[in-house]
């Protein structure tokens, strides 16, 4: 992959880290405590409880996929970008432009 293209990929996982932080902000995330925030004193405690589940699975998976891409910033930055995580083998340049923050080469992928 070119230096352009790696320009650019870095630049869309910069943008999609900007969005996961104001999308977990928003969810009250607090990066302290690693879990969203609520106010206990509301009076529905069940309808708290929900809520808390739904949004606590959310800003789960949000937070594992900022993970993903600061792993990907750093390769970038380190070195072994494009790698696959499990085998080594080269990920394909239209699945890094696809899923820029991946860890496999399809293969790997698919056997998950």
């Amino acid at each position: 992959m070119d230096d352009t293209a790696l320009t650019a990929l870095r630049a869309e996982l910069e943008r999609e880290r900007e969005v996961l932080l104001r999308r977990m902000a928003d969810l009250g995330w607090e990066a302290d405590e690693g879990s969203p925030a609520f106010d206990e004193g509301f009076a529905d405690s069940g309808q708290v409880a929900a809520e808390k589940g739904e949004n606590r699975v959310l800003a789960n998976q949000l937070h594992d996929t900022l993970q993903d891409i600061d792993r990907a910033l750093h390769k970038l930055e380190a070195g072994g970008f494009g790698a696959c995580e499990d085998c080594g083998n080269p990920i394909p340049d239209t699945r890094l432009e696809a899923m820029p923050a991946t860890k496999w080469c399809i293969d790997c992928a698919s056997r998950r």
